[in-house]
């Protein structure tokens, strides 16, 4: 059982941790201002776990532009079209989580985070202009902030390949 409860995550400086926060701070804060001081949603749930990939493991795939926004985008138009063509059921809201995130792996945009986007999609019943507002404006704005945060802080975003 012991096994179960052994942290293998290597322990980060301070600072690294500190940065990361602050970095996740900034991004909500500013898509949630966005949000306040208009009548267009940018934030919704899943862009809290977005940030905590983004800032605190911006080197992994995950974490990449490319990840963030597609991922998001793929996995809330799998939840928009399982919301309009099944009940709201429990194995419609599984089968929309499971095709999201096959979807993501064959696109290669895999993103955890996304993942919660059709569980959104089916508690909320959007519109499919949700997709727009606020999923892709919302992923562009997290990424563009995290862009700038790391390049201000001297981190390499995103991951440029080799």
């Amino acid at each position: 059982m012991k096994h179960f409860f052994t942290r293998v995550q290597p322990q980060a400086p301070l600072p690294k941790v500190l940065l990361a926060g602050l970095g996740g701070a900034i991004a909500i804060a500013v898509v949630a201002l966005l949000t306040s001081q208009s009548s267009v949603l940018f934030i919704m749930a899943p862009f809290g776990a977005t940030c905590v990939l983004m800032f605190s493991v911006a080197v992994s795939p995950l974490s990449q532009p490319a990840n963030v926004i597609g991922g998001h985008i793929v996995a809330t138009l799998v939840g928009l079209i399982c919301n309009a063509l099944f009940p709201d059921t429990f194995w419609a809201l599984g089968l929309a989580v499971g095709l999201a995130i096959s979807a993501m792996a064959v696109l290669r945009v895999t993103h955890p985070p996304a993942g919660a986007n059709p569980l959104v999609v089916f508690a909320a019943d959007p519109s499919f202009w949700f997709l727009l507002f606020p999923v892709a404006s919302g992923a562009i704005i997290l990424v563009g902030v995290a862009v700038a945060y790391h390049r201000a802080t001297g981190t390499t975003y995103p991951v440029i390949p080799e």
